[in-house]
């Protein structure tokens, strides 16, 4: 009987390869599980990349829009600080004109 096999051989060779799918299957499991993982952090992160870039250009918004109000701060700061300089100048010259009026007076003039 040249290349027959036994009967107990054959449910032995059955026994072993039912064993052999089985631990391929678990396998294939394994990584389907590891694979969605995997893709469920991909997602993440790229959620998260969006996330970024929206702060990012909302970031650059602010700052220009920060820029611009410091502009318009400081032009409104010496506006005031000019206007306090001119009464400040007034009363300066009154006095200053009292002052030489009064000495006038005195003298005579």
């Amino acid at each position: 009987m040249d290349g027959v096999i036994t009967r107990a051989e054959h449910e032995e060779f059955c026994r072993r390869m039912e064993a052999e799918n089985q631990r391929l299957e678990d396998e294939n499991n394994r990584q389907n599980h590891r694979i969605e993982a995997v893709e469920k952090t991909t997602q993440l992160i790229a959620s998260l990349a969006a996330s970024v870039e929206k702060l990012a250009a909302n970031m650059e918004n602010m700052a220009k829009e920060q820029e611009r109000q410091g502009k318009r701060l400081e032009t409104l700061e010496s506006r005031d600080g000019e206007m306090w300089r001119k009464a400040a100048g007034y009363v300066i010259t009154t006095v200053i004109g009292i002052a030489v009026g009064f000495v006038f007076k005195q003298i005579g003039i």
